[in-house]
């Protein structure tokens, strides 16, 4: 996958990074993901509502490295990173070979009895430095003795729901880890080397938990929105077990018309994965956003 990166400015807790993603790199995640989702390909144009984070996964690196620094040696690649939960709220989808600018601040820092978590919150400009997108990310550096707390982590946003309009099972196939990698950037070896997934405590690879989030939005995009991407002005949810491949997933789903959105969550024979889940649709006749 080419990255397209431009420049990249990192300082003192933030960072600053360039980038365009062409019409390919669209279309090859959102057939990736609708192949594990099992829903039908239809307007492929339109980047997946979860594209902003892929944007924004190196600048999450990047800063993971800055304020880690501490923690690493010669011999070692730093603290294994965990995703706990995401936001990302969008006034349009990402546009295909659009430069965008994202800045990233790391809100706060606290100590967990397994390392680090950190909240980092990215803002994604378009080419005439209007903001289109914003990213609530939490993250839980493994073993992790910096940075010392600092800052606020944010409350993630609670859509619980105690009845559902529909169940889905998906079953994430073996090779989506491998394949979600190559179109996401995202090679966190947790979700590739079985030997680097037991040592970050869990029985073997593990999927991606915002491909799992990816292929429940292309469900309720098929489902709820018409089959229209651009119709979605939000999604989130926490990660609260992981989802192992070959498993089957339980998505439930429950549309709430009072504030145009769905609920759901995941769930695997382990227990709940996701939890909280929401994706927020526009009207229809909202189009793109512009």
């Amino acid at each position: 996958m080419s990255t397209q990166v431009l420049t990249t400015d990192t300082r003192a807790g933030t960072t600053r990074l360039h980038r365009a993603v062409s019409a390919d790199e669209i279309r090859a995640y959102r057939d990736v993901v609708r192949a594990a989702s099992g829903t039908v390909s239809v307007d492929q144009g339109t980047a997946s509502p979860v594209h902003p984070f892929v944007l924004a996964w190196k600048a999450f690196d990047q800063a993971v490295t800055l304020v880690t620094s501490a923690d690493a040696d010669a011999d070692d690649d730093g603290p294994k990173v965990v995703h706990l939960s995401q936001e990302i709220h969008q006034q349009r989808p990402l546009r295909a070979d659009e430069q965008v600018t994202l800045d990233l601040e790391i809100l706060g820092a606290r100590r967990d009895p397994r390392g680090v978590r950190l909240a980092l919150q990215s803002v994604l400009l378009g080419e005439d430095g209007t903001p289109f997108a914003e990213l609530l990310t939490g993250l839980l550096l493994l073993g992790a003795t910096s940075p010392a707390p600092f800052g606020n982590i944010p409350p993630a946003p609670a859509h619980a729901t105690s009845t559902w309009d529909a169940v889905v099972t998906k079953r994430i196939p073996a090779e989506l880890p491998r394949r979600y990698a190559e179109v996401s950037g995202d090679y966190n070896p947790i979700h590739l080397d079985d030997d680097e997934a037991r040592a970050a405590g869990f029985s073997g690879v593990i999927a991606h938990g915002m491909s799992v989030i990816a292929v429940v939005c292309e469900e309720v995009i098929d489902r709820y929105g018409a089959g229209d991407a651009s119709r979605v002005r939000g999604v989130g949810g926490r990660f609260s077990a992981p989802v192992i491949p070959e498993q089957p997933v339980a998505v439930h789903l429950q549309p709430d018309p009072s504030d145009d959105t769905v609920r759901f969550n995941c769930k695997t024979p382990q227990g709940v994965a996701v939890k909280h889940g929401w994706v927020r649709l526009a009207d229809r006749s909202a189009g793109e956003g512009r």
